[in-house]
């Protein structure tokens, strides 16, 4: 099964996406957006950064925990992993996305 983008309305009203893997799992969620246009551009940008790895920036958080951030072209962050237990889970999210995203399919949630 492949990954999808699923777009959404958060409980504040806001627009977002999130990208599934193809077993279901979340492997990206984004911040919120003020209008559907502006999740709907941010889907386009991680289908386009996704593949680059100079895109990904690392992160280990203070309680041991391992996340990633994907980027732009322009250092805004598009966006944010879940928290994995371990450097090399996290390693494998980037590689889900950088898989999953270009030919992810756009779903209203």
């Amino acid at each position: 099964m492949a990954g999808k983008f699923e777009l959404f309305t958060d409980k504040a009203g806001e627009f977002r996406f999130r990208l599934k893997a193809g077993n279901g799992e979340i492997i990206l969620s984004s911040e919120g957006y003020k209008k559907r246009e502006g999740a709907v551009n941010g889907i386009e940008s991680v289908k386009k950064n996704g593949p680059d790895d100079a895109r990904y920036e690392k992160k280990e958080g203070a309680s041991g925990k391992f996340s990633f951030n994907l980027k732009a072209s322009n250092g805004q962050v598009i966006g944010t992993s879940q928290s994995y237990k371990t450097e090399s889970g996290r390693d494998n999210g980037i590689e889900s996305v950088k898989k999953n995203a270009p030919t992810a399919a756009v779903a209203e949630a």
